[in-house]
């Protein structure tokens, strides 16, 4: 199977780097070879390289190059990008990295705990099927 992800009017990316970090944004046109103008929900339409794009399988259909900031708002919510989006496995992992670095020590310390225990419980059985066995 080839290369699907492409730059091109109405794709879906995610910023990575930047204020906008982790903002999802939609390209609204081209403007060379380095750089895009994209606009999206609470981003204001401005010039990003393509190094601070990381391309996302998404893309909002029904509008043309340069379309305004009104269409695309339309369009996004009539393609449902956000839920498609907090589906995604990659959103996913990105709100489980949040939720980990947001954690306290006394958090991290549950989590170690717990983990101990659930090894203790799978090791008990672990034997047990071996003993019978």
């Amino acid at each position: 199977m080839g290369y699907s992800r492409f730059v091109e009017i109405g794709r879906v990316c995610l910023v990575n780097y930047g204020p906008l970090n982790n903002s999802l944004v939609v390209v609204v046109d081209v403007v060379d070879g380095r750089r895009a103008l994209v606009d999206g929900p609470g981003v204001k339409r401005q010039m990003v390289s393509f190094k601070r794009l990381s391309l996302t399988n998404l893309k909002v259909e029904g509008f043309v190059h340069s379309a305004t900031a009104k269409i695309v708002k339309k369009q996004w919510e009539a393609c449902e990008i956000e839920k498609k989006w907090t589906e995604s496995t990659w959103a996913k992992k990105l709100a489980q990295r949040e939720a980990r670095a947001n954690t306290t020590d006394f958090q991290r310390f549950q989590v170690m705990i717990n983990r101990k225990k659930r090894s203790q419980i799978i090791n008990k059985e672990l034997a047990k099927m071996k003993k019978s066995a």
